[in-house]
């Protein structure tokens, strides 16, 4: 099946630099933002405390939630809605000092004072040391380190050094993206954000391969044309393939971000993003830095002739 003619010839190529300038200045507003709060919003399992989720029989809202919550034993409170509905929400505190189950308690007693002990319902409770958060969010990000690693010596070996180089940036492009459009819509990065950080790389460096494949079946047939023609000529004859593989993967992710509930929101949001991003990535990241690459090799060339 085919959306797109084989033959297409969009100039791909010619619009690089203008797709580089979109990425900076989308990394940028990323990173601005992570600066700005102070680095990501790290959920219970790297920030460590503890988190109550509680579903309310009538209405309020989190100011009201705050009031009731004036236990010196509890600290600073957060408190945010979850999910769809109205009356659920998260009520996260740093403070881990008593232990789980006394925490709970203080909440429990707290929450039945101020609303009525038939008022509520508490659904989940969850406790993490700051050590552990602490070790949890440096194994995790170890884990993208690794990943980056391995596939480093895979496409060198696979193909050729540079085109390494292209799908490691490429990778990073997609990684920085998705993390500062978390910080921009203040999401958590938690355990399952990680698992989707490193299914995005996964996705993307597929849509790359390909890609690259293609760039290195063109080299032999049609090497002649020139390194530029070569590559936009693979761009488009896999364009069919990278629309279509894409477009039934974001359905499913949309579906499960629309209908999925709060529990899997932040992960399908990862996803959803890692997605669209690495798409684009693959066709005017990893491709243009071959360009570069073999750009500056042909000057280097030149300069050592002269």
């Amino acid at each position: 099946m085919e959306l797109i003619r084989p033959d297409i010839n969009l100039n791909f190529v010619g619009r690089r630099s203008l797709a580089m300038g979109f990425s900076i200045l989308i990394i940028l507003i990323g990173l601005t933002s992570l600066v700005v709060k102070g680095g990501p919003n790290y959920g219970i399992d790297f920030a460590g405390g503890t988190l109550v989720q509680v579903q309310f029989k009538g209405n309020t809202n989190a100011t009201a939630i705050k009031q009731a919550l004036s236990d010196p034993l509890l600290g600073t409170i957060v408190v945010q809605s979850f999910g769809d509905e109205a009356n659920e929400f998260l009520i996260r505190t740093e403070n881990v000092a008593g232990g789980l189950g006394r925490l709970s308690e203080v909440i429990t007693a707290s929450l039945a004072q101020g609303y009525g002990a038939d008022e509520f319902d508490v659904r989940r409770v969850e406790m993490v040391g700051p050590q552990v958060g602490k070790d949890l969010r440096e194994k995790g990000l170890l884990a993208l380190v690794y990943a980056m690693v391995g596939i480093l010596a895979y496409v060198s070996w696979r193909f050729e050094f540079r085109f390494a180089v292209g799908a490691i940036v490429a990778l990073l492009h997609d990684v920085i993206i998705t993390l500062g459009l978390f910080s921009l819509f203040d999401k958590e990065i938690d355990l399952p954000i990680i698992a989707a950080f490193l299914a995005i790389i996964g996705y993307s460096l597929n849509d790359t391969i390909i890609v690259y494949d293609r760039i290195r079946e063109n080299m032999a047939r049609h090497g002649r044309d020139g390194f530029l023609k070569v590559v936009n000529r693979s761009i488009n004859e896999t364009l069919s393939r990278t629309i279509l593989t894409s477009g039934t993967t974001l359905l499913v992710v949309a579906a499960l971000f629309a209908l999925g509930g709060g529990v899997i929101h932040n992960f399908a949001f990862a996803l959803l993003c890692g997605i669209l991003v690495g798409t684009y990535s693959s066709i005017f990241v990893a491709s243009p830095i071959l360009i570069l690459w073999d750009e500056r090799k042909k000057k280097k060339v030149a300069q050592d002739a002269a």
